[in-house]
Parts: structure tokens; sequence; C-alpha cells
């Protein structure tokens, strides 16, 4: 599993609606996406569950590396480039992922900590990845994942939560659509 995200922040008087009609007119492309475990279209409003900024910053679990460079190579990045800027891609290496039992995400959670220098990798890495099977199994909680970026020796830890006040630490996002094709083949349990 692959995990990616980039963040478009903008202005603070700008009308997220243009964000939701955006959205609401090309989030279905991605529904049947091959290689694509789940796309979650996130938005953070300014001054709305705490958020100090709009952003718009999707989320990405993907199944191979060939489906993810064919949505960033292959024309459907380049849309989003053209109307924003060309914004960073983060990527992480999957560590572990879990379903959970809410249905519907209409919130996601994502928190990013720095890999202490000197940590004992294999303990932190395998908490890390119990982590998202802790989080899958709160109430309310659809499902977690947890990835690790070994270039920056950071973790990232995902969520998606069927409602605003996730047993999760970390920033809240609303989640405008779900585009999951893959899900149910993403790997289970921890990824090594």
């Amino acid at each position: 599993m692959h995990a990616m995200q980039y963040e478009v922040t903008l202005p603070a008087d700008y009308d997220t609606d243009i964000i939701r009609a955006r959205v609401d007119r090309v989030g279905h492309l991605l529904d049947e996406w091959e290689g694509l475990g789940l796309k979650a279209y996130l938005l953070r409003e300014r001054g709305v569950h705490g958020s100090p900024v709009n952003r718009y910053a999707p989320f990405y679990l993907w199944h191979t590396v060939e489906s993810m460079n064919r949505f960033l190579w292959g024309g459907a990045f380049q849309r989003l480039a053209d109307d924003f800027g060309r914004p960073a891609v983060r990527g992480w290496t999957g560590l572990g992922y879990a379903e959970g039992t809410g249905t519907r995400a209409a919130f996601a959670v994502r928190h990013t900590q720095p890999v202490p220098e000197g940590a004992d990798l294999t303990s932190l890495m395998a908490e890390a990845a119990g982590a998202a099977e802790r989080l899958a199994a709160e109430d309310g909680a659809v499902l977690a994942a947890t990835a690790a970026d070994p270039h920056r020796w950071e973790l990232v830890h995902f969520s998606l939560w069927e409602h605003d006040t996730p047993e999760a630490e970390g920033e809240l996002y609303q989640v405008l659509h779900l585009s999951d094709p893959g899900r149910g083949r993403l790997p289970r349990g921890r990824h090594w």
C-alpha cells in the first residue's frame, strides 16, 4: 500500500463552495480507477471545526505504484495543477491498515509525527502499524491506515469517521466524496 496526499491552501476569504462544486463535478472520475484503494476528497474550512485555514487536501491509498503514476503522469493530476498550480505531493509507504465498523465516511483525521532520531525502528513501526487497528476499533471509525516516509522520517496516521468527534489526534477534515474502488483489496494488518 502507498499513501499519497497533496494540499492546496486557499485564501482566507475563498468561497469553499467552489471546491464542493469541483468535487461534485469530477469526484466520480476515480470511482472505478484501477489500482486505487481509495481517494478521500478532503476539505478544511477556516473557522469550521477549529481550522485556521481553507485547505483542499485529497488523501489516497494505492495498491500499486503503476496506478499512482498513471494518475500523476497520465493527465488526471494535470487538471488540478492547471487550476491551482502544482502542489508538492507527499508519499508514504504503508505500515498498517484496518477496517472499522462505520459505514459512511463524513470526516477524516490526518496526523503526522516525526520518527525520533535514535528510535528503535522495528518496535516504533510495529507500534505505528498497531495504531491503525486500535483506531479502527473505535466507535464511528470507518477505517484507519498508518504509513511512513523514510526520506523525511515521518509517520502519518489517517482515519475516516462517521462523526465530527473522532477518537483520533490530528487535523480534522470534511470528506466531500470518497472514491474507493479497491478498498476491499487493501491489505489488512501489518505490511511486513
